[in-house]
């Protein structure tokens, strides 16, 4: 399945927002790029995940598409889950959203 962003789909959203000292911006990005490449992408209902960073430094966001939330409690129970977000703990704060696409626009 491709990465679409579209209402009505039964496609689960989850959004992760780091807040990171600039710093550590791109260490963050690197950790995020590698942690989806060796560990989220060959999860059951993987469908995508996209990595952006703020221009002032401060941000990373991680938005990831799954076929269920039950997915994503499923990889959050597996041993090798913990040791990965404590690495991502160690550079930054998250925030971690749920969510369900209820508007989208085109040019």
């Amino acid at each position: 399945m491709e990465a679409t962003i579209r209402t009505g789909s039964d496609v689960t959203t989850l959004v992760n927002v780091f807040t990171v000292e600039p710093d550590n911006q791109q260490k963050l990005v690197q950790l995020l790029k590698e942690g989806t490449e060796a560990f989220f992408s060959k999860q059951p209902g993987f469908i995508s995940s996209s990595v952006h960073s703020s221009k002032e430094g401060r941000r990373a966001i991680n938005y990831s598409q799954w076929a269920s939330a039950g997915d994503i409690e499923n990889f959050r129970r597996d041993p090798r889950f913990a040791p990965y977000i404590r690495s991502l703990a160690a550079l930054s704060k998250a925030e971690t959203i749920l969510c369900e696409v209820v508007e989208v626009n085109h040019a």
